[in-house]
C-alpha cells in the first residue's frame, strides 16, 4: 500500500497548493460578481435566436477571428456578444472580405451562434453536418437522430489526454473498452458498437477527422493515440447514418480540429505525476487577413502502473487555411510515433498478488502514421455550395506479443525424441517443432518454453469526396439537398513471424533468434488491396415551420483483393482470392418542435459493414489463426447489415435573464444485426477464426441532463444498452470452466448459447455525473463520476459463469489562475483507489503453470480460469499552464 499512499500524499498536496494559493491571494467578491469565462461566452442556448431554416445558410461569423478581451477583466454580459470583440479592421480594397460578412447584421457573434462550452454531452442546440463534408450542417432541431458532442473545453475541464476518454465523460451512451491495458490503447464503445484498435474486434463505428474517414485499411481499427488531444475543437457523435459510409452500422464519430480562424493566441502545458508521467504541449494559432494558421504538438512519457506497461506518445497537427468571401481551403497534416507496452489481462491470481502483475511478455506496439488533407467549401451561387476533400495516410506498426507455446511429452511417430527435442501437439499428435528452414529445433534442457509472435503492418491508403448542397426551395418549402460521392483505396503488406523462446520470471518470454516453421509458425506474408466507393443524398424539407423530413440514402460499393506473397512448398494457396459486397442504405426521419426549445425526433436507417481483410483471412475453424496473424484461409463471410430505429426528445430552456440554462435530452433505440461477425477462440492455445452469427440486438434508452449559471456547471446521464444474441449457437469455449463437450466434436468445449443471451463485454448500465464550481473567479473545483454495471466475459457468450463487476469511478480536478495567463492545476483519477476490470476472458490453467516461475506452484490449483485488464489505481498530477 506504500505506493498508492504516495500517490494519494502527492494529490492531497496538489490539491491543498491550489487551495492555499487561492485563499493567500484572493478575497475574491462572489462568484456572481465575475462570472466564469465560459458562462460569459456561452449564453443558453434557448437564450440564442431560433435556428436557420433547412435552406437557410449557416456561415462562420466575421468576428470570430478578432481577439478575445481577458475574461477575469469584463463585467458581466448586458449586451450582443457582438459587443464583448474589438471593432474588426476593414480589410485593404484588394482583399475579399471574409465570408461571415454575408452574415446579417444582427446575426449573434460566435460565441453566442456555436458556443464552445463544457460538458456538451447530448448536444440540444448548434448545427450537425448531415454528411462527413464540411458544409452539410443543419440546426439540430431538424437532425432526427441522437447527437452527442465534446469540444476542446471538454478537454481543458477535465484535462484528457484521449478522445475516448473525453468522450466517456461527456456522451451517455459511450464507454470505454480497454483490451490492451493501457490507457492510450482504449477504444470507444457506443450502443454497444465498438470502435477499437484491435484487429479482430467487430468495428462498427465509422470515424472522420475533418471529413477524411480514419478506420485504418486493414481491419477497420481507430488509432486514437495519434489524435492531439490540444488540437481537437470539437467531436460528434451521432446515431446509426448511412450517409457516413461502412462500418456505420452503430454510429458516426466526427472530429474536427482547429485551425487558424477558429483559435487565435498560444498555450503551453506542462504536466508531471504518477508512475513516471511527463506531459507536455504546445498550440498556437492565428489570422492574418485572409489566411489562417494553427499548429499543435503534445508529447507524453508514462512508465505505467503495470509491469513492462511503459509508452512514449509523440504527436502533432498542423493547418493552414484560406478563407474568403465565398471559399474556405485547409491544408493539414497529422503525424504520431508511438511505442506503447500493452500488457492485457491477466489471472485474478496474479493480479490479487499485486495489481502490477503481468501475464506474458513482451507485448509493445510500435505505431507511426502521417496524414495529409485537403479540403474546401466554395459557395458557387447563393443557393450551392460545393464541398470536397482528399487526404494521403500511411500507417505502419510493428506488434511484439510473448505466448506460451504448448508443448507435447508425448512419444509419437512424428516426435520419437520429446526429451532431445521440442515437440508440439497438432490434431491430437505429438509433432517435432521445425524452425524456417524444416530443422527440429533442440531441447537444450529448457522445460519451458515461449513465443514471441511478431506483426508487422505497412497500410498506404489514399482518396477524397465531393459534395453539392443545394438550399433553395423545394415546391414553396424550404428545404436542403445534399449529394455526395466518395473514394477510398487502400493498399497493405501484412507480414507475421514467430521466434521461439523460452520463459523466465514473471511469465516473460526470452528470444532465442530462431524462427519457426511447419503448419503453425511458417511466416505469412500478404497483400490486400481494397477500393470502397460511395454514393450518398439527403433532403430535409420545412413541412411546415416545426415539421421538418429527412429522407436520404448511400450506396457502398466494397472490393477487396487478397494476394498471398508465401505459399510453402506442397500446400495449396487458400488465401488469394477477391471479395466483393454491394447494398444500398436508406434512411428517413421527422422532427417536430413541440414548443420553443423543445423538440421531438424519430427515424429509421440501415447500414452496412464489409468484412475486413482480417477477418476473411480467417475465418476458416478447420485453420484458426493466431489472433494477430490473421492469415491462413479465406471462407466467404457476408456482410453485417443493421436496421436501427430511434426516438427521443430534446430540450433547453432559460430563466431569470439568462442566467441559469438547463438542458436535456432523452432517446431510444433499437439496432437488429443481420449476420453478426465475432471472434471464436479454437481449441488451440491463442488461437481464433470469424465466422457469421446470426442475428443480434442492441437495445436500450438514454437520457441526459445539464444545468449551468455563471458559477456552477453539472451534469448527469444514464444509459441502458441491452446487447443479445438473437440465435442458439454452439460456440467453441476451450478455457472457460463451464462449457459442454461440443455437439460435434465430443474432445473439445463448447458453450451453448441462446436467444436473449448477452454479448459479452457491454455492459447493460451506465451511469456518469459531475460538477464544476467556481469557487471564485481564478479558482475552480470540478469532480467526474462513470459507473458501468457488470458485463460478461469473452469465451462465456452461454453465460454460464459469474460476470465481471461492475465499478464506480470517481475523478477530482482544480485549477487556479496565478494571473491572466498562468494557470496551475492538479488532478486525481480514481481518487478512492477502486479496483476494477475493464475486460474478462479465460485462460488455460495448464499453460500458466507450465510457465510459472514467479509464484506458488499451486497458485493455479483450482483456478475458475477468469483473467482481467485491471483498472488504473488512484493516479495524481499537478501542471501548470500558460496561454497568451
Amino acid at each position: 500500500m506504500t505506493i498508492y499512499a504516495s500517490h494519494i500524499a502527492l494529490a492531497t498536496c496538489a490539491l491543498a497548493l491550489l487551495s492555499s494559493t487561492a485563499m493567500a491571494q484572493d478575497a475574491a467578491p462572489a462568484p456572481k460578481e465575475t462570472p466564469p469565462a465560459a458562462a460569459q461566452s456561452a449564453p443558453p442556448a434557448a437564450a440564442q435566436p431560433a435556428p436557420p431554416a433547412a435552406g437557410q445558410d449557416v456561415l462562420p461569423p466575421v468576428d470570430v477571428v478578432q481577439p478575445k478581451e481577458k475574461a477575469a477583466t469584463k463585467a458581466p454580459a448586458k449586451k450582443k456578444a457582438v459587443a464583448k470583440k474589438s471593432a474588426p479592421k476593414a480589410p485593404p480594397p484588394t482583399e475579399p472580405a471574409p465570408v461571415a460578412a454575408e452574415e446579417p447584421v444582427d446575426a449573434p457573434a460566435a460565441e453566442a451562434a456555436t458556443p464552445v462550452r463544457p460538458g456538451t454531452g447530448t448536444m440540444t442546440s448548434g448545427t450537425v453536418n448531415m454528411s462527413p463534408v464540411a458544409g452539410s450542417d443543419l440546426p439540430i432541431e431538424k437532425v432526427p437522430t441522437s447527437v452527442g458532442r465534446a469540444s476542446s473545453e471538454d478537454f481543458n475541464r477535465t484535462r484528457e489526454t484521449g478522445i475516448p476518454q473525453a468522450l466517456q465523460s461527456t456522451v451517455p451512451g459511450v464507454f470505454m473498452n480497454d483490451t490492451q491495458g493501457n490507457v492510450f490503447q482504449g477504444g470507444v464503445q457506443y450502443r454497444g458498437f465498438e470502435s477499437s484498435p484491435i484487429n479482430g474486434a467487430p468495428q462498427g463505428i465509422a470515424v472522420y477527422q475533418n471529413g477524411t474517414r480514419i478506420n485504418e485499411v486493414f481491419g477497420d481499427v481507430v488509432n486514437w493515440d495519434f489524435i492531439p488531444s490540444n488540437a481537437v475543437d470539437s467531436i460528434t457523435v451521432l446515431g446509426a447514418n448511412p450517409v457516413y459510409g461502412l462500418n456505420a452500422v452503430g454510429g458516426a464519430i466526427g472530429i474536427t480540429m482547429r485551425d487558424g480562424f477558429n483559435f487565435q493566441g498560444a498555450e503551453f502545458d506542462t504536466r508531471f505525476g504518477s508512475y513516471g508521467r511527463i506531459q507536455g504541449s504546445a498550440a498556437a494559432g492565428a489570422q492574418s487577413g485572409n489566411w489562417g494558421i494553427f499548429g499543435a504538438i503534445e508529447g507524453i512519457k508514462d512508465d505505467g502502473f503495470r509491469d513492462f506497461s511503459d509508452s512514449e506518445v509523440k504527436r502533432m497537427y498542423a493547418d493552414l487555411g484560406y478563407r474568403s468571401q465565398r471559399s474556405e481551403f485547409h491544408l493539414s497534416f497529422t503525424g504520431a510515433k508511438n511505442d506503447v507496452g500493452v500488457t492485457a489481462a491477466a489471472p485474478y491470481e496474479i493480479l490479487d498478488l499485486d495489481w502490477s502483475n503481468t501475464f506474458t511478455s513482451p507485448q509493445i506496439n510500435e505505431n507511426e502514421m502521417a496524414m495529409v488533407q485537403l479540403s474546401g467549401v466554395v459557395k458557387a451561387t447563393e443557393r450551392l455550395r460545393l464541398a470536397g476533400q482528399m487526404y494521403y495516410r500511411r500507417f505502419k506498426q510493428d506488434k511484439i506479443d510473448g505466448n506460451i507455446l504448448d508443448v507435447s511429452d508425448d512419444v509419437d511417430a512424428d516426435c520419437p525424441d520429446p526429451v532431445g527435442f521440442v515437440c508440439v501437439e497438432e490434431g491430437g499428435e505429438s509433432e517435432a517443432l521445425e524452425d524456417a528452414d524444416g530443422n527440429p529445433i533442440v531441447n537444450n534442457g529448457v522445460d519451458r518454453f515461449g513465443v514471441i509472435d511478431k506483426v508487422n503492418q505497412d497500410n498506404e491508403s489514399f482518396g477524397g469526396s465531393v459534395q453539392a448542397v443545394d438550399r433553395g426551395n423545394l415546391f414553396g418549402f424550404r428545404n436542403q439537398f445534399l449529394v455526395g460521392a466518395s473514394w477510398d483505396h487502400g493498399q497493405v503488406n501484412y507480414q507475421t513471424q514467430s521466434e521461439f523462446g523460452t520463459f523466465g520470471p514473471k511469465f516473460v518470454v526470452n528470444g532465442s533468434g530462431i524462427i519457426l516453421g511447419g503448419d503453425d509458425f511458417f511466416g505469412r506474408d500478404i497483400d490486400t488491396t481494397s477500393d470502397y466507393f460511395g454514393l450518398y443524398f439527403t433532403n430535409t424539407t420545412d413541412i411546415t415551420d416545426r415539421l421538418a423530413l429527412t429522407l436520404g440514402g448511400r450506396y457502398n460499393y466494397a472490393r477487396l483483393e487478397l494476394d498471398n506473397n508465401f505459399v510453402p512448398d506442397g500446400e495449396e494457396d487458400k488465401l488469394s482470392g477477391t471479395h466483393s459486397f454491394i447494398r444500398f442504405n436508406p434512411t428517413a426521419g421527422l422532427t417536430y418542435q413541440l414548443a420553443p426549445g423543445l423538440t421531438a425526433f424519430g427515424g429509421y436507417s440501415e447500414a452496412n459493414r464489409a468484412p475486413t481483410a482480417a477477418e476473411l483471412s480467417c475465418a476458416d475453424p478447420e485453420a484458426p489463426c493466431l489472433i494477430e496473424s490473421l492469415l491462413v484461409a479465406d471462407p466467404p463471410l457476408e456482410q453485417v447489415v443493421s436496421r436501427t430505429f430511434e426516438i427521443g426528445l430534446r430540450g433547453n430552456v432559460a430563466t431569470f435573464g439568462r442566467e441559469h440554462a438547463l438542458s436535456w435530452s432523452l432517446a431510444g433505440f433499437h439496432t437488429n444485426n443481420e449476420d453478426d461477425i465475432i471472434s471464436i477462440a479454437a481449441p488451440q492455445s491463442g488461437r481464433g477464426f470469424f465466422d457469421n452469427i446470426g442475428e443480434t440486438e442492441r437495445q436500450g434508452v438514454e437520457a441526459a441532463l445539464q444545468y449551468r449559471n455563471r458559477a456552477l456547471f453539472t451534469y448527469a446521464s444514464y444509459a441502458f444498452t441491452d446487447a443479445t444474441f438473437q440465435e442458439t449457437l454452439e460456440i467453441s469455449a476451450p478455457d472457460n470452466p463451464e462449457a459442454v463437450p461440443c455437439i460435434g466434436d465430443p474432445d473439445e468445449n463448447c458453450v451453448n448459447v441462446r436467444p436473449g443471451d448477452r454479448l459479452p463485454g457491454i455492459p447493460r448500465h451506465k451511469f456518469k455525473a459531475g460538477f464544476d464550481y467556481s469557487i471564485t473567479s481564478k479558482w475552480k473545483f470540478g469532480v467526474d463520476m462513470v459507473a458501468a454495471s457488470d458485463q460478461r466475459f469473452f469465451g462465456d457468450e452461454g453465460g454460464d459463469n459469474k460476470t465481471l463487476p461492475g465499478f464506480a469511478k470517481f475523478n477530482l480536478h482544480s485549477s487556479y489562475d496565478l494571473t491572466d495567463n498562468i494557470q496551475i492545476y492538479g488532478l486525481v483519477d480514481n481518487v478512492f483507489d477502486t479496483r476494477y476490470g475493464l475486460f474478462g476472458t479465460y485462460y488455460n490453467a495448464e499453460g500458466a503453470e507450465y510457465a510459472n516461475l514467479s509464484y506458488d506452484p499451486d497458485l493455479f490449483d483450482d483456478s475458475p480460469q477468469r483473467t482481467k485488464v485491471p483498472a488504473p489505481p488512484v493516479t495524481a498530477y499537478g501542471g501548470v499552464k500558460v496561454r497568451f
